[in-house]
């Protein structure tokens, strides 16, 4: 895939000033608000910190999680209520995700990838769809992973893929298999269908 860029061994240093030079570029591009929506688990959040130390307009910046455990906010498990902590202190929006819900286009979808090539709650037993008609949807993993076993409601993949770019943080020789095999169109999982369907530029790092 000519759009896919992999950057090896990016720390999370690395990967903060990429999103600070993206950001950068885009709030200088225009007026108003920028988009972007932010994965859940352990691996965003030390990034997240790392990006807070920029000087931006903080204040222009929506922040939408990919998805979250169906918990209240206040719940350990809450992607929405971390992001909170760290990105509503500075300034910026923290959405959270309901049903209804408009989902707009994103200056840039930042995501993640488990071990069994799901992004956001796109479980491989969900079938994701390129041409599914909603925006987010409520599902339940297959099996209900032991760290967090919970609902989750989910942005889907054509609201994923309605973005300027993609980025990818992935850690991990097995995730890392799994990818490669997916940007070679080798496997059918989730993050091989959103590759599929993806004409913007996508940066992974690894």
């Amino acid at each position: 895939m000519e759009n896919v860029e992999i950057i090896e061994n990016a720390s999370d240093a690395d990967i903060a000033k990429w999103l600070e030079n993206r950001l950068t570029r885009t709030l200088s591009s225009r007026d108003g608000p920028v988009t972007i929506t932010v994965p859940g688990g352990s691996t965003p959040f030390p990034i997240i910190a790392r990006l807070l130390e920029a000087d931006l307009d903080w204040s222009r910046l929506v922040v939408w999680p990919g998805d979250d455990r169906i918990v209240p906010e206040d719940h350990e498990a809450s992607n929405t209520g971390k992001l909170r902590a760290l990105f509503e202190p500075a300034g910026a929006e923290v959405v959270t995700l309901t049903i209804m819900e408009q989902v707009p286009h994103f200056d840039l979808a930042w995501l993640g990838m488990g071990a069994d090539g799901h992004i956001a709650s796109l479980f491989p037993n969900t079938y994701p769809q390129l041409e599914e008609a909603r925006r987010i949807i409520r599902l339940t993993p297959d099996p209900l992973p032991p760290e967090a076993p919970f609902d989750r409601i989910s942005l889907t993949l054509p609201a994923l893929l309605d973005s300027d770019a993609i980025a990818f943080v992935i850690r991990g020789e097995d995730k890392r298999a799994v990818l490669d095999e997916a940007v070679g169109g080798k496997n059918d999982l989730p993050v091989a269908r959103l590759l599929s369907g993806a004409k913007q530029p996508v940066v992974c790092f690894t």
